[in-house]
């Protein structure tokens, strides 16, 4: 009787899936020993968009055909590499982007309107009608969108709902009902919030620079739920520290998990542990398109979703 098809689950994180995945596969773990005897039989991996390709495994596989990232982003994989390879990369495209914009307004409403401040004062027992905590109104709050693909898209149509003007920016212009700014540093320039919705790659590594949250400013607020590489975080922590930027609100963040120490003493920071598009609703669509593309693979089918690289 014929092995059933073999795929090597990559990272840790993505362990839960081995239940779902064994219905249909042999299933081998990365990180409880290289598969040395399933070498040959392994023709699909599984990753986290977000992480690295260990290539080195994969120069390993002779008969790998496809590597099957279950996230949206795959900012982790080189595309060239496997371009050069003849290796596709399938996504979970349009899953997640509504519930990830939900996210972006509960930290926009939480560090705007302070709400785990009044959490926090509620529970210490420090109410006091004399002092009551005052916070400005979202409606006519001048909303920049870094990157108007999907989640920016979905993140404008909440904020115009609640009053606020909405503009955007991205390296390419593209038909939208928001006005466009010319550069980053003016849509920064004309934002009281601004939110950093963009894909992540080499190119726009640090693009929220010194530069663009001083030009945000003392009353900004940068909110973040692309990738903590986006962001020069260093930069960010000092801004926060110094005044020179009003608050964050960040759900991603340049090394993950991230060190809470790192962030104890920074002030005016709301802090979610990239969350925003976990939800089981867009899990369940994550690995819907994980099973169907797995199976296109094996048998030499169209892919459901692969990658286009951008031009």
């Amino acid at each position: 009787m014929p092995h059933r098809p073999a795929v090597l689950i990559m990272q840790p994180a993505l362990g839960l899936l081995t239940p779902f995945l064994e219905t249909a596969y042999r299933v081998f773990r990365l990180w409880e020993g290289p598969p040395v005897e399933a070498q040959a039989d392994i023709q699909a991996v599984v990753v986290i968009g977000e992480a690295p390709l260990d290539t080195a495994v994969l120069e390993r596989l002779p008969n790998l055909k496809l590597i099957a990232c279950f996230t949206s982003g795959y900012d982790g994989i080189d595309l060239d590499w496997c371009a050069a390879r003849g290796l596709p990369v399938t996504h979970a495209p349009a899953v997640n982007h509504e519930d990830v914009a939900d996210h972006a307004l509960g930290l926009i409403l939480a560090a705007r309107r302070k709400i785990l401040a009044g959490d926090r004062t509620l529970r210490d027992g420090n109410w006091r009608m004399e002092s009551r905590l005052m916070t400005p109104s979202m409606k006519g709050q001048r909303v920049g969108i870094v990157g108007l693909g999907l989640i920016g898209d979905a993140v404008a149509r909440r904020v115009q709902v609640m009053g606020c003007e909405v503009a955007w920016w991205g390296p390419r212009d593209k038909p939208s009902p928001w006005p466009r700014n010319a550069s980053l540093l003016e849509l920064a320039r004309n934002s009281d919030i601004l939110v950093v919705a963009c894909r992540a790659d080499e190119t726009n590594r640090g693009l929220i620079s010194a530069e663009v949250l001083r030009a945000l400013g003392p009353n900004g607020l940068l909110v973040n739920v692309a990738r903590g590489q986006i962001v020069d975080e260093e930069a960010l922590i000092a801004a926060l520290r110094s005044g020179t930027l009003g608050q964050a609100a960040l759900d991603v963040f340049e090394t993950e998990p991230v060190d809470a120490a790192r962030w104890a003493d920074v002030p005016n920071t709301v802090l979610t542990p990239h969350t925003a598009g976990a939800t089981t609703e867009a899990v369940q669509g994550m690995l819907g398109l994980l099973m169907r593309n797995l199976a296109a693979a094996v048998a030499d089918e169209p892919l459901i979703t692969p990658v286009v690289p951008t031009v």
